[in-house]
C-alpha cells in the first residue's frame, strides 16, 4: 500500500446562527471551499480529482441530500468528477479525510478532494410524513439543526437526552468544575483572536464574497476577542438549573466550510505542490450515548497505535471544543500538557459548524506543525450519539525527513 498525504486545506470564516452567512446556501458554502483549496494548487487539473468525499450532518435541505456533488458542479469543476456526502454527524468532514486517504493508500485513487459543510441557519424544520392522509392530530415541525428528532419509542431514555444534559452527566463524572469550564472558553477565545491577529488564518480562510450571497466576513464571527472568565462567570446554565454549562463555555450554532486536497505522494508534480503531512494513523471509537463527549479518548488511543507513537511524541493536539467539560475531561484523560491543545483557538471560539469541524481542525493542525516543525499532531472529535474519531498527521512539510513505510 501506497502512503497518503494532505496537500493543502482551506475553509470559510465560520459565521453566527443567523449571522453573516446566513443568506448562503450550504451547497454554495461548499463550491467556496472547493475552489479555495484548488486555488492553492493551481496547476492541477481537476479532472485528475479521482473522487470527492464530503461530510454533512443534515442532509434535510437545501443540502440536497448529495451535497458533495452538488458543491463539485456549482464549483466548476468537471462533470467527469464523481462525489459521494457521508454523514457521520459532527465527525462528517473529519470521516470524510479518512476516507480519502482509504482511497488512496489502497490505490483506488491517486487524487481525492475531502471536506464538509453545514449552515445551521438555514437547516429546515421537518414534519414526520402520516402513513394515511389526513391525520385527525396535531403534527409538530420539528428542527433540524442541532440534536436528535423523530426519536425511535425503543431508544432508551437514557441514550437520548439533549447534548448539553450528556455533558452535564459528565461534569458529574469527572467533577469538572464551571470555573474550569470558563477559564477553557476563554482560552479559547484570547487564543482564536491571537491566532487571527498574528495572521495565522490568513492563508487558511477564503472568504465567501457577495458573489457567492456572502458579505464582507473576513474572520470567524462568533470570536470574542474581550472574553474572560469574570464576563463567563456571570452567565446562566443553559440545561440545568444549577449546571454549569452556558452558552459560553460550549460551542456555538455556525455555518461554514472546509476543504482538503489528499494525495499520494508520486501525485505531488501534478498538483504542483509538496505535501505537508502524512496521515499516519487513524481510529474511531464508540461507547453509550450520553457520554459521546468522552469518546475521543479512545479514539487518539487507536489512532496512535496504529501510527506507532505515543502521547509523548505528540507536539501538537486540535480538539474539536464541542463543550468546555468534555474537551477537559479528554485532555485530563489524556495526561498531556494542555498547552499544545487547540494552541490557535478551538470551537468554543471559532465556531462548531457540525459538518465542517472536522476538514478545519485537520488542515489547522498540518498548519501547526508546519509553523512548529513538531513531528507529530493529532485531530480529534467527537460525535453525537456516542462515537468519535481521531487521526495522527505526521509533518512532513520543509526539508524535514519523512518515514513512508
Amino acid at each position: 500500500m501506497t502512503a497518503s498525504f494532505l496537500y493543502a486545506a482551506t475553509r470559510t470564516p465560520f459565521g453566527r446562527f443567523g449571522g453573516a452567512l446566513a443568506e448562503v446556501r450550504p451547497d454554495d458554502l461548499a463550491a467556496v471551499a472547493i475552489r479555495g483549496v484548488l486555488a492553492k494548487a493551481p496547476g492541477l487539473d481537476p479532472a485528475a480529482i479521482g473522487d470527492v468525499v464530503w461530510g454533512n450532518a443534515n442532509g434535510a435541505g437545501e443540502d440536497n441530500r448529495n451535497v458533495g456533488r452538488m458543491a463539485v458542479l456549482l464549483a466548476g469543476l468537471p462533470v467527469t468528477v464523481p462525489a459521494t456526502t457521508v454523514n457521520r454527524l459532527c465527525g462528517s468532514s473529519l470521516d470524510a479525510a479518512m476516507i480519502a486517504s482509504r482511497a488512496v493508500e489502497s490505490g483506488d485513487a491517486d487524487i481525492v478532494l475531502s471536506g464538509g459543510v453545514e449552515s445551521m441557519t438555514r437547516a429546515p424544520w421537518v414534519l414526520p410524513k402520516p402513513s394515511r392522509a389526513y391525520p385527525a392530530g396535531n403534527v409538530t415541525a420539528v428542527s433540524t439543526t442541532l440534536g436528535w428528532r423523530l426519536v425511535n419509542e425503543r431508544m432508551p431514555a437514557e441514550w437520548t437526552v439533549s447534548l448539553g444534559e450528556a455533558n452535564e452527566q459528565l461534569q458529574q463524572k469527572f467533577s469538572i468544575p464551571r470555573e474550569r469550564q470558563d477559564e477553557f472558553a476563554a482560552r479559547s477565545h484570547r487564543l482564536a483572536d491571537e491566532a487571527w491577529t498574528s495572521g495565522f488564518y490568513d492563508d487558511l480562510v477564503v472568504p465567501v464574497d457577495a458573489e457567492n450571497g456572502g458579505s464582507d466576513l473576513v474572520r470567524d464571527e462568533s470570536i470574542r476577542a474581550g472574553s474572560t472568565v469574570e464576563k463567563l462567570a456571570g452567565l446562566k446554565p443553559s440545561f440545568r438549573p444549577d449546571g454549569t454549562i452556558t452558552a459560553g463555555n460550549a460551542s456555538p450554532l455556525n455555518d461554514g466550510a472546509s476543504a482538503v486536497l489528499i494525495a499520494s505522494e508520486a501525485a505531488a508534480t501534478r498538483i504542483g505542490l509538496a505535501p505537508v503531512a502524512r496521515i499516519a494513523g487513524r481510529g474511531a471509537a464508540a461507547l453509550e450515548p450520553q457520554l459521546f463527549g468522552f469518546a475521543p479518548v479512545e479514539a487518539a488511543e487507536i489512532a496512535l497505535r496504529r501510527a506507532g507513537i505515543s502521547w509523548s511524541d505528540v507536539g501538537a493536539v486540535e480538539l474539536n471544543e464541542a463543550f468546555a467539560v468534555q474537551s477537559l475531561a479528554c485532555v485530563d484523560a489524556w495526561a498531556i500538557d494542555p498547552e499544545i491543545v487547540n494552541a490557535k483557538g478551538g470551537a468554543i471560539a471559532i465556531g462548531h459548524p457540525l459538518g465542517a469541524s472536522g476538514g478545519r481542525i485537520l488542515g489547522t493542525l498540518a498548519a501547526r506543525l508546519s509553523e512548529s516543525g513538531d513531528r507529530w499532531g493529532v485531530a480529534a472529535i467527537c460525535i453525537g450519539v456516542g462515537q468519535a474519531l481521531a487521526v495522527v498527521l505526521e509533518n512532513v512539510s520543509g526539508n524535514r525527513s519523512r518515514a513512508v513505510s
